[in-house]
């Protein structure tokens, strides 16, 4: 059996055939639980002042999620049930999650993917927390964060199970081999996209169902919601 992380030649071929690859118990229990008990630790630490949502539609930051605060501004429910993400430097501001990120099993992992010298551009956890957060519609990573050659592979780390009810990703396989759709450009006229987002026929993603500890790798053009 190979190392931790080491892609074998079949699991290149399906990387390569459809933009994305599940990786079954990347992680073991004990790092999953170390994560989420650090996390909780970070939420109860939080003010839930200065609070933002971002949506991936129209590239809109709002001063608070409406849909978490009631008129009078406080919270609806608990604070950790309202918090959408938190990111986007959790791999350099947390030893925990710095542990992760520069972890020999994800070097192993973009070593077997061609990589000479990877770096960790962003990191986030996801909460999804029912009715709370910006909108994720179908996109490309490499949208937002395209490089020249373009890049961009992500790694979504299942912290719980992940399926259909609760929020799995989604994904259209071999979408990525159609290239990048748009571009998200930051120049003097603000932020804002060369073109509008494409619509896509529901039926051709298939979700991406997982146990906690799953590792799902993705393309940074292939077509992705949650």
């Amino acid at each position: 059996m190979p190392p931790a992380g080491s892609l074998t030649a079949d699991q290149l071929s399906f990387f390569e055939t459809n933009g994305y690859l599940v990786m079954d118990s990347f992680s073991s229990a004990e790092e999953v639980r170390e994560m989420r008990d650090r996390m909780a630790e970070l939420v109860a630490g939080f003010d839930g002042a200065n609070t933002s949502v971002f949506s991936t539609k129209d590239h809109v930051r709002l001063d608070g999620d409406k849909k978490a605060y009631g008129d009078d501004g406080c919270l609806k429910q608990a604070k950790e049930l309202s918090i959408n993400k938190v990111g986007h430097a959790l791999h350099e501001l947390d030893p925990v999650f710095k542990k992760f990120s520069f972890s020999e099993s994800v070097s192993r992992l973009f070593s077997s993917l061609g990589y000479k010298r990877p770096a960790v551009i962003q990191s986030m956890y996801i909460f999804k927390q029912p009715g709370i957060g910006g909108e994720v519609v179908p996109h490309q990573d490499n949208t937002f964060l395209c490089t020249e050659p373009r890049t961009c592979t992500g790694l979504w780390l299942a912290l719980e199970d992940a399926t259909i009810s609760n929020g799995c990703l989604w994904a259209i396989p071999g979408s990525h081999k159609k290239g990048l759709v748009r571009r998200m450009i930051r120049d003097e006229n603000g932020t804002h996209f060369d073109r509008p987002s494409p619509s896509y026929d529901q039926k051709e993603f298939v979700p991406l169902e997982v146990k906690s500890g799953a590792l799902v790798v993705i393309h940074g053009d292939l077509i992705h919601q949650r």
